[in-house]
């Protein structure tokens, strides 16, 4: 097998903004072959637990084309449940983007990013958080721009990166052919400021050490370093809107699934 990138390097990322009509955030985001649209929807309604609590919530959802893949996946709601990897995607990338909303400056509504895979080559959970934030930027921006929030309710930038170690060497960003027969498997969510939001890691095949994960972690900083410079060309002006508020404190024992 033939690594075609240096172990070190993202491959070509690329973020549309403004990519469907209707929704109130939107973008293409393309990760080597990988492709992903993310859009993001704002209802005037919250979950019962949010109820008269003058909070928001961000949930996210996340499915798979039939044809993203090499061979047909029937589609969910052919087996009327939602497939199990499906459902545990969707729960990463939603408590992703809220680890960096503030409730409270979103005011009382919903905010629904959904992400659909239409071309799959690894890494699809991680390129939905890195395009999903822009679409949640963008619909944030909607609100602002209307005059119905004050602010831009994010604290920061989002971005995640998968690595792992393949013949015995840390590589960022597996694609398929990689990730498919890599010894450890990672993937790293991060904020722009360098916090760490979660880490899913898992040795496939062989165990691996704490030096190990530390240059796996070291190689994912540095990736999503790059993934938040090109969110930042991609926002462009916009991006100095990001930061402005901190994050509620208060409301984050709420931060149910």
């Amino acid at each position: 097998m033939e690594i075609l990138k240096p172990n070190d390097s993202l491959r070509n990322v690329k973020i549309t903004r403004n990519y469907t009509m209707y929704a109130e955030g939107s973008v293409l985001i393309e990760m080597g072959n990988t492709k992903v649209i993310c859009t993001a929807s704002v209802e005037d309604r919250v979950p019962p637990f949010k109820k008269d609590t003058g909070e928001g919530w961000v949930t996210a959802e996340y499915s798979m084309l039939p044809r993203a893949t090499q061979t047909r996946k029937q589609r969910d709601i052919s087996r009327l449940k939602l497939d199990g990897r499906s459902g545990e995607i969707q729960r990463l990338i939603g408590r992703s983007l809220r680890s960096v909303v503030n409730y409270r400056a979103l005011g009382e509504r919903l905010i629904t990013v959904d992400c659909d895979v239409i071309q799959a080559d690894g890494g699809t959970r991680t390129a939905s958080i890195t395009g999903g934030y822009i679409a949640l930027f963008d619909a944030c921006k909607n609100l602002k721009d209307n005059g119905l929030i004050e602010e831009i309710p994010l604290s920061d930038f989002l971005a995640a990166v998968s690595v792992g170690i393949v013949k015995g060497q840390p590589v960022l960003d597996l694609y398929y052919e990689l990730d498919s027969c890599a010894d450890v498997d990672m993937n790293i969510v991060m904020t722009g400021s360098g916090k760490l939001v979660e880490i899913q890691g898992t040795a496939e095949k062989i165990p691996f050490d704490r030096r190990q994960m530390n240059e796996l972690l070291d190689l994912a900083e540095k990736g999503i370093g790059e993934l938040t410079a090109i969110q930042k060309e991609c926002l462009g002006e916009d991006a100095q809107l990001v930061g402005r508020v901190s994050l509620d404190e208060e409301s984050r024992c709420s931060n149910q699934e």
